[in-house]
């Protein structure tokens, strides 16, 4: 079993015991984002629009480093601090995939990482 590590500083590095990504079988698995700043390793200003936007730009950079991108997006999940967030996120991930629709989870959950008020994950085709 061939499984590819994928690390990319256009991304926060990862805050636990985790990598950004594992290559797998022609997939990209990525590991959650929140709207960590890679340069920083802070959360960025603002809200959840704000946080989802961060999130996004930094899935982008690790699919672009694992050989993907958004368009080749199968499965995302979302997780949530407060469902009353949803219309934000989904206008900014709306945004991020055009017209591209893969399929989508959203869960709401008790609490993320640096207080975060957002997390996704994808799993993408290998172009």
């Amino acid at each position: 079993m061939s499984l590819t590590v994928v690390s990319t500083p256009g991304a926060p590095k990862a805050i636990g015991p985790y990598s950004q990504a594992i290559v797998h079988g022609g997939l990209v698995y990525t590991a959650g984002q929140v709207a960590l700043d890679p340069a920083t390793m802070e959360l960025v200003a603002g809200g959840v629009a704000e946080q989802a936007d961060r999130a996004l730009t930094n899935l982008t950079a690790v699919l672009a480093e694992a050989g993907s991108g958004l368009g080749r997006v199968i499965k995302t999940t979302v997780y949530l601090v407060d469902m009353a967030d949803f219309g934000a996120m989904n206008e900014v991930y709306a945004r991020h995939f055009g017209n591209h629709r893969p399929a989508r989870s959203t869960v709401a959950v008790a609490g993320l990482p640096k207080g975060a008020r957002v997390e996704i994950d994808v799993i993408a085709v290998i172009k």
